[in-house]
């Protein structure tokens, strides 16, 4: 064999070597990467808004849609700001804790009514009861996508400076109420 064949078979050898091992290092790769996601939690979807200042927004009140609220009114508090829709199955779910949490007078809840119906809202807030210090209207969906929200219901917790410190998507659970919003909210309120 010819020393320009031997490099030729050489060369056409690991060609194939390349084109075998290429799609095998990707898809081990890619299956890692699909693996760790087995074991992270859906509701912990890391958001990009997290220690950035909240959207400063001007709203119309759901019981009052002649007048309007700016989330600067509550710079200086901590505050929970509720994403809910009357259409939303789970914000039923999570409702009993927020109207729990309004009763304890920890915190003040703003809601925000998601592309919803205001008589629809209304009505849904009259059969469960309102924990919401005030609801504003988001009618058109674009207050959430300031927020960044995927979904209903989401919640987010927000210092005394305006800066978003907690995103919890999906239901808030009892516990999620307990061990992280609850303490959070009392951290935060001893924060100047």
């Amino acid at each position: 064999m010819s020393a320009v064949a031997a490099e030729a078979a050489k060369s056409s050898t690991m060609k194939r070597v390349v084109l075998f091992l290429l799609p095998l290092a990707a898809f081990i790769g890619l299956s890692v990467f699909l693996f760790k996601g087995l074991w992270l939690n859906p509701r912990e979807v890391p958001s990009p808004l997290i220690g950035k200042p909240a959207p400063v927004f001007e709203r119309p009140l759901l019981h009052r849609g002649d007048v309007q609220f700016s989330s600067k009114d509550l710079l200086g508090q901590v505050w929970i700001f509720n994403v809910w829709a009357s259409w939303c199955g789970p914000c039923r779910q999570e409702h009993p804790l927020f109207n729990d949490l309004a009763a304890q007078k920890l915190v003040p809840i703003v809601g925000m009514n998601y592309k919803d119906q205001p008589g629809n809202a209304l009505k849904w807030l009259n059969e469960l009861g309102d924990p919401y210090k005030l609801t504003v209207v988001d009618a058109d969906g674009r207050l959430g996508i300031d927020f960044g929200v995927y979904g209903v219901p989401e919640t987010f917790v927000i210092d005394k400076q305006g800066v978003i410190r907690h995103k919890h998507i999906g239901p808030v659970t009892a516990e999620a109420m307990q061990k992280k919003i609850i303490p959070l909210v009392r951290e935060l309120q001893k924060q100047p």
